[in-house]
């Protein structure tokens, strides 16, 4: 009894001084840990991410970082992970996960709970902080927000004497006329199956004024009327062409590149895409604006990228040392400024100076607040491709709409409530 009760003092001693556990109070091992470690992240698309790595390498060169590249696609990253975590790993230390990812990743105990007052959470964005919270713990830092946007030719739309458009039906309108008339794509997202087709598919049906999941994801509230609408949108655009066939196979990365090599007029994209387009040829010929919905602006899914530490890390100190500096004021401005990725401050959105350099901050801002969240549940990634393998045969028009629609409902209710 006396060697138990000295262990959990010792115990409850470590993981106080490392400020790994919170007040609700599940510890984890190796709190003392300090030394070298590894940041495991989605492929750095912008080139941001090293330069900023190199500040804390300078000043800590006892406990530098390796920057470990992840595949770009989220599906990809997330599989490396998880794959790396069952085996109990410690090659990763710090995590860069998808906030959809936390209740999955804190329910299978290969993240550890940090303590909410070493972390400024009153100075983020309304709602970001909650990306990273499971049954009321905190379980990572979150380094990133994200909305998608509608990326547009503004040089093309000054021409025709169009504002961008507000509604599907002006979206429809402009894609199709300007599509045939300058020979390029209409409008693309990201229509590959997996978590960014599930993704756009989410956005069309909440601003079509519907919802697949309550919040908890214990109910399929997809109402048939709404979701009909949505997929009817996205389907018709491929059935009448003013969304290209090609973009059937585009992530992130692939629509990118065709918006800024001027193939298309309209593209969807989350607010990293803004920058690389800015030194193109496209420069000065674009803007953005929030995504058209059913009868006015639509509503984005909440994206952003999480810092969280591994359960099987041997230098969690360190990893938390880091995740506190690396989601502090001086890197989160470079984030934006460096990464054009949206950060998670609020003031920085607010700042004159800033908004001067990245004219799309107040927009980006509305979009981030009216966007909604993923629902909440460790078995998102079921969900996702149960969402992303249906939708895409609808998109290939191997299946119609309606049968799509009920389907899918039967599906995430197996899935959602199975044996109910």
């Amino acid at each position: 009894m006396i060697r138990r009760a000295a262990a959990l003092l010792t115990t409850l001693l470590v993981a106080g001084c490392a400020g790994l556990a919170d007040s609700a109070g599940r510890t984890s091992q190796g709190t003392s840990g300090t030394g070298p470690i590894t940041f495991a992240t989605g492929r750095d698309t912008t080139a941001y991410l090293r330069p900023l790595l190199d500040r804390w390498n300078q000043t800590h060169p006892a406990e530098p970082v390796t920057l470990l590249e992840l595949p770009e696609a989220a599906d990809e990253q997330r599989a490396q992970m998880v794959a790396n975590l069952q085996a109990h790993s410690d090659v990763y230390d710090v995590l860069g996960l998808d906030v959809v990812w936390t209740a999955e990743f804190a329910d299978a105990g290969w993240i550890v709970p940090l303590d909410r007052s070493v972390f400024p959470l009153d100075k983020m964005l309304k709602g970001v902080a909650d990306t990273a919270i499971y049954r009321d713990r905190l379980w990572a830092a979150p380094y990133t927000s994200n909305a998608g946007l509608l990326y547009y030719r503004s040089d093309i739309l000054k021409k025709e004497h169009l504002k961008p458009p507000r509604t599907w039906a002006e979206l429809r309108d402009q894609a199709s006329r300007l599509s045939a008339k300058y020979h390029i794509g209409g409008y693309a997202g990201q229509f590959l199956p997996y978590e960014g087709l599930t993704v756009n598919f989410a956005e069309a049906v909440q601003s079509a004024g519907g919802q697949i999941l309550d919040p908890d994801a214990r109910r399929v509230t997809m109402d048939l009327g709404a979701t009909r609408t949505a997929l009817d949108f996205l389907v018709g655009g491929v059935e009448e062409g003013w969304i290209p066939q090609e973009a059937l196979s585009y992530k992130e990365e692939e629509s990118r590149l065709a918006f800024q090599e001027g193939r298309l007029v309209f593209a969807r994209n989350w607010p990293h895409a803004y920058g690389p387009a800015t030194h193109s040829d496209l420069a000065g010929k674009f803007e953005v604006t929030r995504l058209p919905g059913l009868t006015g602006p639509g509503s984005s899914t909440l994206g952003g990228l999480n810092l969280a530490i591994s359960a099987y890390s041997k230098r969690q100190k360190t990893a938390l040392d880091f995740i506190r500096y690396f989601t502090g004021p001086e890197i989160q401005r470079l984030v934006l400024t460096e990464g054009s990725f949206p950060p998670v401050w609020a003031e920085l959105y607010d700042d004159p100076a800033l908004i001067k350099r990245f004219p799309y901050l107040p927009v980006l801002k509305e979009a981030i607040l009216s966007a909604r969240p993923r629902p909440v549940t460790p078995n998102y990634n079921q969900v996702s491709l149960v969402i992303s393998s249906a939708v895409s045969g609808a998109l290939n028009l191997s299946k119609p709409v309606d049968e799509t629609v009920a389907d899918l409902k039967q599906q995430l209710g197996e899935v959602v409530q199975p044996g109910g």
